[in-house]
Order: structure tokens, then sequence, then C-alpha cells
């Protein structure tokens, strides 16, 4: 053997690094649903709205602690993955949810939706999605209680005002009767769901907010807009062909909030650029279909937990053959 061989280590891939560390990432996604979470005590009171908020990351960074411990692996509380999953699981509830649902929600995306499979980078669901399905199933009267915004006192919750959303009302009266909310006029409804004054989640209402931190991620390169862009141009055009209004198509519910940070979560999204391309075609397309035909007003929750099992299909549907030179350069040797 080629004794310049010898040090030489055969591992399995990845074998490409980048210096980005998981702090640094997730930091970077907090940041970027700060406008988000502020609109969302803004419109929903700080009071009530900022303990789901606080009691949920704090949750899900315990969780996070006694996973370490029982798993016995190196402490990952400190690389903000779990504050990161704490504070999704927290936007995508009502305002006026149960602490104590708050708490099992948060325990479940960490230890069922993450540590379960393996930690940081096994999870093949995303972690968040995993914790607010469980509360769906378990709790459907909490998870569907909307507070309108500006009514919602700091304690008790139980003296907000409660009303349905967008969605809820397109589905169990129709369209015109959304209309009549907002004076007749679609460009107040427009204005009304861009800035986020209409009943919904805590972090989802205000697509103009959520927008900014995704633009924001995907200048910073933590995030791939194929993603997003596949996701929100699927359901734009596809809600149009279905002769629903496409723009409040894609205003309306937890679409951008699902486009831009939960369909894009590492762990549970294509690796090769063509199939995160599909990946978020693929993802409007169930959107749709859910809205159009399902039960449910949204559908942005169980599709994206859906095509997280897809993922591995999209990674290998278009496969990158290594060890060969692409066509224009082989050509012009």
């Amino acid at each position: 053997m080629d004794e310049n061989l010898v040090d030489l280590i055969v591992t399995s891939s990845p074998h490409i690094r980048d210096k980005a560390k998981v702090s640094l990432i997730m930091r970077g996604v907090l940041i970027a649903l700060m406008p988000a979470t502020i609109a969302g005590l803004y419109f929903f009171g700080v009071g009530h709205t900022l303990g789901v908020i606080i009691v949920s990351i704090l949750s899900a960074v315990v969780a996070e602690y006694l996973s370490c411990l029982i798993f016995r692996t190196k402490a990952t509380v400190y690389d903000l993955s779990a504050a990161v999953t704490g504070l999704l699981l927290a936007l995508t509830l009502p305002p006026s949810s149960p602490y104590w649902m708050v708490a099992v929600g948060a325990f479940v995306a960490i230890i069922l939706g993450k540590w379960i499979f393996g930690g940081i980078g096994s999870n093949p669901f995303n972690p968040a999605l995993v914790g607010r399905a469980f509360l769906m199933i378990s709790w459907p009267t909490y998870m569907t209680i909307w507070v309108k915004p500006f009514t919602q006192s700091v304690f008790p919750p139980t003296s907000a005002i409660t009303t349905a959303t967008p969605l809820n009302i397109i589905k169990l009266k129709g369209f015109s009767e959304l209309l009549t909310m907002f004076d007749g006029s679609r460009l107040i409804m427009y204005k009304s769901l861009f800035l986020g004054n209409v009943a919904g989640s805590i972090g989802e209402t205000s697509a103009l907010l959520l927008l900014i931190g995704g633009i924001v991620l995907i200048a910073k390169k933590i995030i791939d807009w194929r993603i997003p862009a596949g996701f929100i141009g699927t359901v734009f055009i596809l809600s149009a062909v279905f002769n629903r209004d496409p723009i409040f198509s894609i205003l309306s519910g937890g679409l951008f909030l699902g486009a831009f940070f939960m369909a894009t979560d590492y762990s549970s999204s294509p690796i090769t650029v063509k199939g995160r391309l599909w990946y978020g075609i693929s993802l409007g397309v169930l959107t749709v279909i859910f809205r159009q035909f399902g039960a449910s007003p949204e559908g942005i929750m169980f599709s994206i937990l859906i095509m997280n099992c897809f993922v591995p299909f999209f990674d290998k549907m278009l496969p990158r053959v290594y060890g060969h030179l692409a066509l224009k350069r082989r050509t012009s040797i």
C-alpha cells in the first residue's frame, strides 16, 4: 500500500462541511420569527399570549435537556434548536390555549417528534408540527377557539371575544359571507390579511411580517427559496383553477408560516435542488386539495407532515451522479 494513503480514513457521507453552526442558524431563525411574534402579541394581547409563548419555549428546552439525559448524549440545549421548536409550536397555537396543553405539545414535539428518531438531524417530521398534530387530535376544542384581535384581556383569557378564522368562514358560509365582514371590499380584506388584523394562530396572521422574516432567511442563505416559492406559487395558481380567490388563498391561514419556517426544516426537507422545488410544489397541491375537498379549512399542517414522508423519494428522483463531469465541461475538453 502506498505509504501516502496510510492516514486516509474512509467514512460515509456527508464529506462537505460548512462553517455555519447549528446555534448560528437557529439564532437566525429566531430573529426572523421575531416580527411575527411581536405582531401576535400586539393583536392578541401581551398577557396570556406571551404566557403561551414562554411556556412553549421553556417546556421544549426542558424536554430537550431531559432527552439528552435519557438518551445519554451531549447536551444540545444551547444550540437553540429546542427554543426554535418551542417558538414555532407556540406560533401555530390559538392565543387562548391553556398552558398545560401547550406544555404537553412541547414535550411531544421534542420527545416524539425529534429524540425518538435520534435527535437533531435525524427527525423525519417537523417536530413542532408533530406536537401540534398531537394537540389537534387530543384536544380539538381548545385548538379551534380563535380570538378576535384586540379583544383578549390579560387575565383570564376566557374574557376574549371568539370568532372564526377567514378560512373557517369560507368553509362554513362561503366567500360572500366572508366579504361582508370587510364591508364587501376585497381590498380591505387583502389589507387585513396582509397586516394580520384577523383571527388565527398567534404567529400566522401577518403575512407581511412572515414574508419579511422569510426573505431575511433566504438572503442569509439559511433556507432555499425553492421550497416556499414552489409552495406559495402552486397554492396561488391552483386556487385560481378551483375558482378560489388566489390572493386570499396565499394570505390566509398558516401558508407563509408553513412555507418559510416549517417546510424548510433541514432534517425533514429534501437536500437536492430540484427535489426542493418539487417538494414545494407537492406541498401546494396537497394544501389546495385539502382546503377544497377536506373537512378542515386549513391543510398546511397535514400537507407538510405527509410530504415529510416522501423526502427520501425527492432526494432520489433526480439523483446526482458522482464521478462524472457536467455535460458542458465534458464537451469543451
